[in-house]
Formats: structure tokens, C-alpha cells, sequence
């Protein structure tokens, strides 16, 4: 049954390749990132078709190199989720990943799951249900980043999926994960990424800009020059920007999988350091009431309250110090 279901269930390693997917990129070392980040996905996703024990499979997994490893988990949610759903009478593989292994790569496994919701739509709000009542969002972005990165023309103009519909909450969450997308459609290019957000209607821009901060935080590919020009362009949506950012440092430091380019975007689109910016992805999830259906929501908007401060601060300070300068100049 594992060897039928992984040849009905396989995708080729093509499909992460930006020729077949037709994706535009200004920068060959930001394509070969990205394309790395969608092969190890797939490694993943095959590692978890073959079926095998979930200690074996998280064995596998952490052979991966340390920073694209939480990509490997991904994929291998997806897989373990869409086996979940095919054998139900054996649907306890995503309950045990989340138990052990998946546990450190738990924003990354919620992501995953919303892949498998993205290729196998029924009961999607069952399979809500069943998840972490804060953390179930990130499978409808895990839904988005799909839709964008295999269907980009269907949403370009904003349209929402129809299942949208029958959720209290979830359009936000999805819409993050169609920014996420345009990070790898867009080739890493700030100035076409610009473009791209503005086809969309102008209030489901904060969410598309939380998507970029954060695939650009986690996923990389771009140096400070570039990331220093997104923070710019993106204009009053900057706090959704970062707040994707810290989302990014948060999934990384829990897993342990810190790396420079995190470092060099949370302190391009944050102004803090990327342990800063995890530790404060920490201190507002402890202030958010897990238990409302609109708690993803509120983590988010606290997180961004705490950036706008710190940045208010910031800049009072600046513009003190540059008139206590000019006062001792005048004095002189």
C-alpha cells in the first residue's frame, strides 16, 4: 500500500524548479536558495509517503542541513497529514509527529498540514477543529503559500478561495500565505513584488506584507541592500512587514535552527536582532487568550504594537539627540 500511494502521491522535484514554474528572479543566488528550499520540502514529503516509523522518518529528517531542515518537516507533515486522511482507520501519524519530533518545527508542521488541506479539501473545517485552537491558522496559510505558488493567476486580483466563506476567521491567515508565495513567485525582486501587492485591493495589503517579511525572514535569499529596500517600499504596511519578520525568528528559534540571514532581516525590517525579535514573538504570544477564535489575530496585532513603540522611541530619541547637537552647535 506505501509503494502504491507514493507513486500516486509523488511530486517531482521539477515542480520546485522556477523554469517549470515559470517564476521571474533578477538574482541567480536567490533562485538557487529557493529552489533548495522547495526540493528539501519534497525530500520531506517523499520521506513521509514511504511510511515509515515516526522515530525512523524523524531520523531522516534531521539529517537535513540545520537551516532548510524545518522545510524537510514541512513537507513531511504534508505527507503524514494527506496518509491521515487517505487511511483514516490509521490517522494518528500527525498526532504522534506533533508529540515528538514535529514538536520543535510546530509552526512549520501547521504549515505543512494546510498543504495537505490545499491538495485534499474535504472536512477542512473538521481538520481545523482537531488542531491547536492559536496555531490552526497557519495551515490556511500553509493553504495560501500552495494556491499562490502553483496557482498565482487565480488570486492575483484578490479573489478568496469559496471554503473561506464557512470559516468565522481564516481569510488573514491565507492571505499571509499567498504573500509567502510571492516571495518565491516574485524571484526575491522587491521592486515586481511591489507590483504584485498593488493589483491586490489596498486592505488586503497589510497580510500580503506579513507574508513577505516572513518568508523573506525564514526562507532568505536577499542581502540587507535588498531587505533595506522592502522596508522602504512597503511604505505605512512596514509593521506588517515586520511582524511577519518576528514570526519567522519565533518558528526558528524554537527550533533551534537560528541562521545569518535571520539575523540580517530582523535587524533590516525590525531594527532588533533576531533573538530579540523571537523572544518577542514569545512575550505576546503569553498575552494572548489561546482559546478566542480571533487569538492568531490578536498575536499579530500585539506584535506589531510592540515594533511601532519600539520604532516611536526611536525615532523621539533621534530626533532629541539631532537637537541637542544642533543646540551645542549654535552654542558653539
Amino acid at each position: 500500500m506505501a509503494a502504491i500511494l507514493q507513486k500516486l502521491l509523488s511530486i517531482s522535484p521539477a515542480e520546485a524548479s522556477f523554469a517549470r514554474r515559470k517564476f521571474h528572479f533578477v538574482c541567480a543566488s536567490a533562485r538557487q536558495r529557493l529552489e533548495q528550499v522547495g526540493e528539501t520540502f519534497l525530500r520531506g514529503y517523499h520521506l513521509a509517503l514511504a511510511d515509515y516509523e515516526i522515530d525512523l522518518l524523524a531520523e531522516q529528517l534531521n539529517g537535513t542541513e540545520l537551516e532548510f531542515r524545518g522545510f524537510a518537516f514541512e513537507g513531511a507533515a504534508m505527507g503524514l497529514d494527506l496518509l491521515d486522511q487517505i487511511q483514516p482507520w490509521k490517522a494518528r501519524r500527525i498526532d504522534e509527529f506533533l508529540r515528538g519530533a514535529g514538536r520543535a518545527h510546530v509552526y512549520m508542521v501547521h504549515v505543512g498540514i494546510g498543504w495537505s488541506m490545499a491538495r485534499w479539501r474535504f472536512g477542512i473545517e473538521r481538520r481545523l477543529a482537531r488542531l491547536d485552537p492559536l496555531l490552526r491558522w497557519l495551515a490556511l496559510d500553509g493553504v495560501g503559500f500552495h494556491e499562490g505558488y502553483f496557482h498565482w493567476s487565480r488570486y492575483e486580483s484578490g479573489r478568496a478561495p469559496a471554503f473561506l466563506s464557512r470559516l468565522e476567521y481564516g481569510w488573514p491567515a491565507f492571505r499571509q500565505g499567498l504573500g509567502r508565495s510571492l516571495w518565491f513567485v516574485g524571484g526575491a525582486d522587491p521592486e515586481l513584488i511591489t507590483a504584485a501587492i498593488k493589483r491586490f485591493p489596498e486592505p488586503q495589503h497589510d497580510d500580503l506584507w506579513s507574508g513577505i517579511g516572513l518568508a523573506c525572514t525564514y526562507a532568505g535569499g536577499v542581502g540587507d541592500g535588498e531587505l533595506n529596500a522592502l522596508r522602504v517600499v512597503s511604505g505605512t504596511h512596514w509593521p506588517h512587514l515586520a511582524q511577519g519578520a518576528v514570526f519567522a525568528a519565533g518558528a526558528r528559534q524554537r527550533a533551534g535552527n537560528m541562521n545569518s540571514q535571520t539575523q540580517t532581516a530582523c535587524l533590516s525590517l525590525c531594527g532588533i536582532s533576531a533573538k530579540r525579535a523571537a523572544e518577542l514573538c514569545e512575550e505576546t504570544l503569553c498575552d494572548v487568550n489561546e482559546g478566542e477564535v480571533a487569538a492568531y489575530e490578536e498575536w499579530r496585532r500585539l506584535i506589531r504594537a510592540r515594533l511601532q513603540r519600539g520604532q516611536d522611541l526611536y525615532e523621539a530619541y533621534a530626533v532629541s539627540a539631532s537637537n541637542s547637537l544642533i543646540s551645542s552647535a549654535r552654542q558653539i
